[in-house]
């Protein structure tokens, strides 16, 4: 996810007040700004939100050890690269390889000004993300996540401007809600469950959409 007029702090460029929804699923924002019904809404090339829990992963669906090379230094992948598009993979191998790339991912996200980072986004098709909301090496939480599962939403609602480093240069209004609980494991394989508000909330929503294909 790209930060945009203050890089290193925030994610959003608004000098209003964010647009609070009440129900989840009534509205969508138009280009402008404004409410629209859902049903009227087009959608949006780049920028999305779909959020629902992903189903029982088969066998093929796990990546092997060669979906998990990859050759530093890592760089973004840009659209309309089919790697974008590709279906992401669970992991289920934790080992150094797998640690080397989430660092990695970090690396190239400070580089480019980023606040979060899916692997497909570095061309590697797997369930994993790594996030910052401080934008800043050394400050703020880095955030691991791997084979990321929804299980709850919050129905209150927030717009916000985002950005993405596989858009350079785009920007939109995406409505999502404000927080968000989920299932996951660390770069070590351990189970963990998250609950993030805000900031945090959005920037995973965005990584996640990489991971569902919805970016």
């Amino acid at each position: 996810m790209a930060a945009r007029l203050c890089p290193r702090l925030c994610a959003f460029a608004s000098s209003s007040r964010p647009l609070l929804v009440a129900q989840p699923r009534a509205f969508s924002l138009s280009r402008m700004g404004s409410v629209v019904p859902l049903a009227a809404a087009r959608p949006r090339r780049g920028f999305g939100s779909s959020l629902s829990a992903s189903p029982p992963a088969e066998e093929e669906d796990f990546a092997t050890a060669a979906d998990l090379l990859f050759e530093p230094p890592l760089k973004v992948v840009k659209y309309p690269d089919p790697i974008l598009r590709a279906r992401n993979k669970r992991i289920n191998t934790f080992d150094d390889n797998l640690r080397r790339l989430a660092d990695e991912m970090f690396d190239v996200m400070y580089k480019t000004d980023g606040i979060g980072l899916s692997a497909p986004q570095v061309g590697v098709n797997v369930q994993l993300m790594v996030f910052n909301p401080a934008g800043v090496k050394g400050e703020g939480e880095e955030i691991v996540l791997v084979n990321p599962v929804v299980y709850k939403l919050s129905k209150r609602l927030l717009v916000y401007e985002e950005g993405c480093l596989s858009f350079p240069g785009i920007y939109a209004n995406v409505l999502r809600p404000d927080t968000v609980k989920i299932d996951a494991q660390d770069v070590t394989g351990a189970k963990i469950k998250v609950k993030l508000s805000g900031l945090s909330a959005r920037v995973f929503q965005h990584e996640f959409d990489h991971l569902q294909v919805n970016a």
